[in-house]
């Protein structure tokens, strides 16, 4: 048998070594060189290898590659605060257990261990990145990566139940305005209180959508605010169409909102210093006015001689806080900027407002949205439904 020959290369006598043209991925030709026949074989052994595998990942993508080619592709058609909601989900549930695979590779296994990781979240974070896994891995179909679906038999409930949301009482929004009456917060918990709008849409409340004057004082919501980087961003691209509303206003507020509007120079109802919107900092300082005044326990860090010192501070309800006579715990009880938007639309559903009308003043796209969160205020109430159920049975034998 004959002995396969030895490849021979190309000496170049000005360098003194042994050259070979290999083709690379991108298809243009690039020079290798050694000092010997066999040292350059190993080289080119080495080389092909690595063109090899660029070649199958550029045409076997791992999850990494294709989950960020998917974001960028759909970074065009969503909204900025979305896309930022999707690429954190997918760093951190999709591509940090699963980046380097590759696409072709994964089974209903791999997913089934990556997406447990969003089962100790809550119920609505599981549904999202349950959500996202699809999106992909059905585009990774469509565009022929993949020839299997691997996440078609997700378990569709998943992560903690969420907390029953309770709306404030009577006597703690009287506790709350009393709080912080003459402080910062104060317009923004107004506005939320009274009107039902979001963060988003309350920090991005200019004047120009404020209208005081006349039989039916009213609001128009057509901006959004976030941030990016800790700057703040104002779009007219709401979270949906049905966001972009007009909300009549009560008298608590338009008395508010006056007094703000007397003394105000700026664009913005809920301005920074300079006038303008407010940072992401800038926003977490001005909604501490509110957690500071609570009883609720929490923790600290101070540095003392170089080391980290953890303190703990419980409240008690009635006390001045020993950093600042002016803070008073006067709430014993915790608040969200949400939660005060849910007082809104409860105290709405209890005055005997129709559904569909607090569909449209609290800007939900779908009534289905409404009757599914606040269902149990509007048909759970026996004082109400007494009548109707007492009529039911009119005729019935006893």
């Amino acid at each position: 048998m004959a002995r396969p020959k030895k490849p021979t290369y190309e000496f170049v006598a000005s360098r003194n070594e042994y050259r070979k043209r290999v083709k690379g991925p991108d298809g243009k030709y690039v020079a290798l060189y050694a000092q010997t026949p066999d040292e350059l074989t190993e080289k080119i052994a080495s080389v092909q290898f690595q063109i090899d595998e660029a070649i199958y990942r550029r045409e076997n993508p791992t999850v990494k590659d294709y989950a960020e080619k998917w974001l960028t592709m759909h970074g065009a058609h969503i909204r900025t605060t979305t896309l930022a909601d999707y690429t954190s989900k997918v760093k951190n549930y999709i591509i940090a257990p699963l980046g380097e695979k590759y696409m072709v590779d994964i089974t209903p296994d791999d997913i089934n261990m990556a997406i447990s990781k969003a089962t100790a979240q809550s119920a609505s974070i599981y549904r999202g990145v349950q959500m996202l896994y699809k999106m992909i891995f059905t585009a990774a179909l469509k565009s022929h990566v993949i020839d299997e679906m691997p996440c078609e038999d997700l378990n569709p409930k998943g992560g903690k139940p969420a907390e029953e949301k309770k709306a404030l009482t009577g006597e703690q929004v009287k506790t709350l305005l009393d709080a912080i009456r003459g402080l910062p917060p104060y317009p923004f918990i107004m506005l939320c209180l009274y009107a039902g709008l979001r963060r988003e849409e309350a920090l991005a409340l200019q004047w120009d959508s404020v209208f005081l004057d006349g039989a039916a004082p009213h609001i128009t919501v057509c901006r959004a605010w976030h941030t990016e980087h800790n700057r703040p961003v104002v779009l007219t691209e709401l979270k949906t169409k049905a966001a972009k509303r007009t909300i009549p206003i009560p008298p608590q507020l338009v008395e508010c909102l006056q007094a703000v509007k007397n003394s105000s120079t700026d664009d913005y109802v809920i301005a920074a210093s300079t006038g303008g919107p407010l940072s992401g900092t800038q926003w977490a300082r001005l909604w501490k006015y509110v957690t500071v005044r609570s009883t609720k326990e929490r923790s600290y860090t101070r540095y003392v001689n170089g080391q980290k010192i953890k303190h703990t501070v419980t409240p008690v309800l009635g006390e001045s806080a020993s950093h600042n006579r002016n803070v008073v715990y006067s709430m014993d009880f915790h608040v969200t900027p949400h939660q005060l938007r849910h007082t809104y639309i409860t105290n709405l559903l209890l005055a005997g407002v129709d559904v569909k009308t607090v569909q449209v003043l609290a800007g939900h796209e779908h009534a289905k949205i409404t009757l599914d969160i606040y269902a149990h205020l509007t048909y759970n109430q026996p004082k109400d439904l007494i009548a109707k159920v007492t009529g039911a049975f009119a005729n019935n034998p006893k």
